[in-house]
């Protein structure tokens, strides 16, 4: 929610503008538009089991997800993806296709666009940090174990373990 106008300060109004509530400085009249934030994640496989970290921070500190993270404005998404995949874990890889997109409306940051790489591993060892308290190779089975980290996370592991060779044990 914005209060103040970004390029003059003075107080913002909530107007009806192009059939939805936006926020107008009264000033300067600059208009906001609310959009949905942007990350990027990545399906990293070693020998048919998929790469997931477990959250150390909110939202869903203790859940599990892929690698993932917000892009950052000066990076391209595959530079972007390597970056995330190195700060959570400690693993370096390769990027590689572009496999899905998802989008979310459950995270309490707000809503977002994820955009999903297929990746390799190249090197590293796993060290936890401060986002992340854990990280493994997990297969179908395993996974279906596993608290997810909203929607996205189940929707995004879903897809994957659906391209899986059928274990009718976890369908």
């Amino acid at each position: 929610m914005v209060n103040f106008c970004q390029d003059c300060g003075k107080p913002v109004l909530y107007q009806m503008i192009e059939n939805r509530t936006r926020a107008v400085c009264e000033a300067c009249g600059r208009v906001y538009y609310e959009h949905r934030k942007v990350s990027v994640g990545v399906l990293v496989t070693l020998q048919g089991k998929l790469l997931l970290v477990q959250r150390g921070i909110e939202p869903w500190k203790g859940r599990w997800h892929l690698p993932s993270g917000y892009l950052e404005v000066d990076e391209e998404p595959e530079q972007a993806a390597a970056r995330e995949v190195k700060e959570e874990t400690g693993y370096r890889i390769k990027v590689g296709k572009l496999v899905s997109v998802h989008t979310y409306a459950d995270d309490p940051r707000g809503n977002g666009i994820v955009l999903f790489y297929d990746a390799q591993l190249v090197d590293g060892h796993f060290a936890a940090n401060h986002e992340t308290m854990n990280a493994g190779f997990f297969s179908p089975q395993e996974i279906s174990g596993l608290p997810l980290a909203g929607t996205c996370a189940e929707q995004s592991i879903r897809e994957w373990i659906d391209t899986q060779p059928v274990d009718e044990d976890i369908r």
